[in-house]
């Protein structure tokens, strides 16, 4: 399902509407069935206080019945309301944010990885993690508590004013309090912390995998107690900025308190003198000093509210970040149609850079023919990653790149990422199967289309050898297979995606010499037929290639 977003410009939580908006009717639903709730808990208590006080009048038993009934209802269907309401929300944050999720990946897909340079991988992690799951508070804590309340506490209103007209308009000003006045005092007071929370969290999430990427050698120069120290820092200012958020919430608890049971002291003071005018029956005394106690329950979850929408304004402005990360190879505005069959590749005066630095390529020019093998070496730095990531779609360039004949940024990105297929130096592996791995490439592919790409990269004798065959683990971060396994998988997954050009960036980098030779072999054997750029600083599999271009 499409979704509209809103303007660019719009506040972050504006910007979050749409998503939570296509799920309208059951966040209708989740209100009714919450201010049902609230309902029967306020009619509880407001039927049981008239029970008593007519009870105590020894009045026939038939003209208790109704309200005796009424209490049971209500009291079972406090319960099941509530029950169904939580169901009910949470089906539709849920749904809302699975579409948002997708949202950002979709984004990040098409942006990574020129256009989050300035995201640390922890901090990144958060944002698609923490950030977009706090997004869920805006229909649970925020939307759905705020109207639910609002409408069982205008219904109140009306109640007391039918009652009694001077204590319907006590309760209106006591309720008109704890819905505004205390949500605002407690938002203040805990603005700031709600706002700097995720930030820090980013940092400190970022702190936390550098320390574990490089804790060898952190520890080996004498650096790690100063990463230690520094962690430590990070989680000293997130638990004061949790602090300051507790006080606020205790603040919000202890005025609502305060309101709710000055509500009732008033109430008495104008329902007293009523009784005894005759202006208001004796019962109903007693239902309205407890109904500002019972509708206090409508309102009590504002100012925890107010607290939750500043929590979410923090998250979603990380989150909205992502979504308007600019794009480094915008698609153009009319499109050329991608070539078909196996193409070759023209680069004249190839000049690119990474954002924020030098150009790395300057003035490069080259041709590779259709279904040509080519290696492409060179010093460390020189450009040939740069050239890769340029080739793949994911850098702007100034030049002239052709595939087919059709210029690169000429196509769309997605037409242009079906044409070319980048396999890594060390792919990245999800901690599930073996064919879901690879199925990522084309997520309709059969079980018979994988294991014909997995034969011909040479992993079929290592399935054969396990019971669970492609429904093998590969571990987190691929600790259960070997670097080599991992480097066919990654192969693996270009195959299964039909491109026809494929850059392989140093396959065998990571393996010792007779897996190098093996995995180079069997990579350039599958890979008949088709357009190599085959990056490399070893000799392995250079040899068999159709002709090997040194970058200076």
């Amino acid at each position: 399902m499409s979704t509209a977003a809103a303007p660019r410009g719009a506040s972050p939580v504006r910007r979050l509407l749409p998503w939570v908006g296509t799920e309208w009717k059951r966040l209708s639903l989740a209100v009714f069935l919450g201010a049902m709730a609230i309902g029967c808990g306020v009619g509880l208590l407001a039927v049981s206080a008239w029970l008593i006080s007519r009870a105590s009048l020894r009045p026939p038993i038939l003209e208790l019945e109704v309200a005796i009934v009424a209490v049971r209802a209500f009291g079972i269907g406090k319960g099941v309301f509530r029950y169904a309401e939580r169901l009910t929300s949470h089906d539709a944050a849920f749904r809302a944010l699975s579409r948002l999720r997708l949202a950002v990946y979709d984004r990040l897909a098409v942006v990574a990885p020129a256009g989050v340079p300035a995201y640390r991988r922890g901090d990144l992690l958060e944002r698609l993690v923490r950030d977009v799951d706090a997004t869920q508070d805006l229909p649970l804590r925020v939307i759905v508590p705020y109207a639910a309340g609002g409408l069982v506490a205008l219904a109140s209103v009306v109640l007391a004013f039918f009652i009694l007209p001077i204590a319907g308009l006590v309760l209106l000003v006591s309720l008109l309090l704890a819905a505004t006045v205390v949500p605002w005092i407690t938002s203040r007071a805990a603005a700031e912390a709600e706002r700097a929370t995720a930030p820090e969290r980013g940092r400190l999430n970022g702190d936390v995998l550098t320390l574990l990427d490089g804790v060898g050698d952190l520890t080996m120069s004498g650096a790690a107690q100063t990463w230690l120290d520094r962690l430590a820092a990070d989680d000293e200012r997130i638990g004061r900025l949790a602090a300051r958020s507790a006080r606020a919430s205790g603040l919000a608890q202890g005025l609502g308190i305060l309101l709710s049971g000055g509500a009732v002291v008033v109430m008495l003071l104008v329902a007293i003198p009523a009784v005894r005018s005759g202006a208001l029956v004796g019962e109903n005394l007693a239902v309205l000093a407890l109904l500002p106690l019972a509708t206090y329950e409508a309102v009590v979850a504002m100012p925890t509210a107010a607290l939750a929408l500043g929590r979410v304004r923090g998250s979603a402005q990380r989150v909205v970040e992502v979504l308007d990360a600019v794009d480094p190879v915008p698609d153009p505005a009319a499109p050329v149609a991608a070539p078909q069959g196996v193409v070759g590749v023209r680069i004249d005066g190839l000049s690119a850079a990474w954002p924020g630095g030098d150009e790395v390529l300057r003035g490069l020019s080259l041709e590779v023919g259709a279904g040509e093998r080519i290696g492409i070496v060179g010093p460390s730095g020189v450009g040939k990653s740069t050239l890769l990531a340029v080739l793949a779609g994911f850098l702007p360039y100034r030049g002239s790149v052709r595939l087919g004949g059709v210029e690169l940024h000429d196509m769309t990105g997605s037409d242009g990422r079906s044409l070319v297929g980048w396999c890594p130096q060390l792919p990245h592996v999800f901690d599930t199967s073996v064919v879901e791995n690879v199925r990522l490439a084309r997520p309709g592919a059969t079980d018979e289309d994988v294991r014909a790409v997995l034969d011909a990269v040479g992993l079929g004798p290592w399935l054969d050898a396990s019971p669970l065959g492609m429904d093998m683990p590969v571990g987190d971060h691929g600790a259960l297979v070997s670097a080599g396994q991992r480097q066919r998988l990654g192969v693996a997954r270009v195959l299964l995606g039909g491109h026809p050009v494929v850059l392989l960036d140093e396959p065998t980098e990571h393996l010792d010499e007779a897996t190098a030779d093996a995995v180079a072999d069997e990579l350039l054997r599958a890979l008949a037929g088709r357009t190599v750029l085959w990056v490399a600083h070893r000799p392995h599999g250079l040899e068999q290639l159709d002709r090997v271009v040194r970058l200076a």
